[in-house]
């Protein structure tokens, strides 16, 4: 599989001059190098035969008209400071930044002034180390277009902060780069949504995204990270994040399915007394696939967190979930939990789920589990005996198993404009009046 790293690295890229260094290291990094395969333990479960076949390697062309696009990611009564970027590139027509709070920075790396690009070029890449990654050194190798947010010390953002990656059908395989480079300095609070969408299917479109998240002492964010891409869409994407003394970091992460979707999450707890709570959903159906790998790296004392993902999975999909909880050797008084439970609703669909916990203090509070089950013969039983037919039954029943993970979302109409996704997700192309009961 190395043809496709070969072809990406000749790619001639439209960028800003002060990314040139950082593109041409990560082509450094990556030659050389081949796709890994299942002989990788990471990738054991998920084939990368997609992307290679697919050769998605072109840079996107850009599309023709904007206007209408924004159906595609308005969330209504979010009131929100928004970036979008269509096919990678920054959109400032259906973008709405507007005046920003004292002390807050919101800029695409193509608007950067000479000491924010300065800013970024060194701080780029220090949690999302490219020489141990392929996916992140390619990243590095296509950057042409990003964003960077800082919120000033003891600076609290009333409005979320919403950054669109939206995706156009295009005529030829194409590959882009998303990059978020996230400072939240001392004291400070923000609530961010990473939102990724299609047009329509994403035919022909292949993400390959790189979050970075610095979360300073006493800090906290609110991180919602939505993967709605069409079914004909690739994504490869991670986010890595570090957390302060008694930093907190809320994220829920969400994911429909599609040809090929693998998510790393790296949590890193670096302050005594930090807190990471970790949410999420993923609902592949038809013969789609999602991939979730986190890890939550405890490296001092007195440190919590709590993760728990649920995932539905329909028809001949499969879903892979790895949850890593390493404890170091110095992080006493620790208390992590990781739950993860899947609800299959074919035969024929398929769940490999991976908990871990590797611990090396001895005073310690862990636990880590995992499920895999159908839908409950009881309480499908018990809902036709009161009228309700087979289908609505079992769509009622899916969307009840992820609910309470809904429920956790910071804001509420975030919530209100996932519910209508999920369900008709659970109705496919059915009676419409099987949701009625949900929206």
């Amino acid at each position: 599989m190395s043809n496709f790293v070969q072809q990406a690295l000749v790619r001639q890229l439209d960028a800003p001059a002060w990314l040139d260094v950082r593109q041409q290291r990560g082509r450094d990094l990556s030659a050389g190098r081949s796709l890994p395969n299942f002989r990788v333990e990471d990738w054991k479960y998920t084939s990368l035969r997609a992307l290679e076949e697919g050769c998605f390697v072109g840079a996107p062309a850009s599309p023709l008209e904007q206007a209408g696009l924004d159906k595609h990611f308005h969330i209504e009564g979010l009131d929100s400071y928004r970036l979008v970027f269509v096919d990678g590139r920054f959109s400032a027509e259906l973008s709405a930044v507007g005046d920003l709070p004292a002390g807050v920075t919101l800029v695409p790396f193509s608007q950067a002034g000479e000491a924010e690009a300065a800013h970024i070029s060194e701080r780029l890449g220090g949690l999302a180390a490219p020489e141990s990654r392929l996916f992140t050194a390619l990243n590095d190798s296509w950057l042409a277009e990003g964003v960077y947010l800082r919120v000033a010390r003891n600076t609290r953002v009333e409005r979320p902060i919403q950054l669109v990656w939206l995706t156009t059908p295009q005529p030829s395989p194409a590959g882009l780069a998303q990059r978020l480079l996230l400072e939240l300095e001392e004291g400070s609070e923000a609530s961010v949504l990473e939102q990724f969408v299609s047009s329509d299917d994403g035919r022909n479109t292949f993400t390959n995204g790189v979050s970075e998240l610095l979360v300073a002492d006493n800090a906290h964010l609110h991180h919602c990270r939505l993967h709605l891409e069409g079914a004909g869409a690739l994504h490869i994407g991670t986010v890595q994040a570090s957390l302060g003394r008694a930093a907190t970091l809320s994220g829920f992460h969400m994911a429909l399915g599609g040809v090929l979707k693998r998510i790393d999450l790296t949590m890193r707890m670096r302050g005594e007394g930090a807190h990471c709570e970790l949410n999420g959903v993923y609902l592949p159906r038809n013969q789609e696939v999602v991939d979730y790998h986190t890890c939550l790296e405890h490296e001092v004392p007195n440190c919590t967190s709590n993760e728990t993902f649920r995932g539905i999975i329909a028809d001949r999909a499969r879903a892979v979930f790895s949850g890593r909880i390493h404890i170091h050797r110095d992080a006493q008084k620790t208390s992590a939990h990781l739950s993860n439970r899947n609800l299959l609703t074919s035969d024929r669909a398929e769940v490999d789920t991976k908990p871990e916990l590797e611990i090396y203090a001895d005073d310690v509070q862990c636990s880590h589990g995992a499920t895999v089950a159908q839908l409950d013969e009881t309480q499908m039983h018990y809902l036709r005996t009161r009228g309700i037919s087979e289908q609505e039954a079992r769509v009622l029943l899916s969307f009840g198993f992820i609910n309470e993970i809904l429920n956790r979302i910071h804001r509420e109409p975030l919530r209100n404009y996932l519910r209508p996704h999920l369900a008709n997700q659970f109705a496919q192309d059915q009676d419409p009046s099987l949701t009625r009961h949900l929206l």
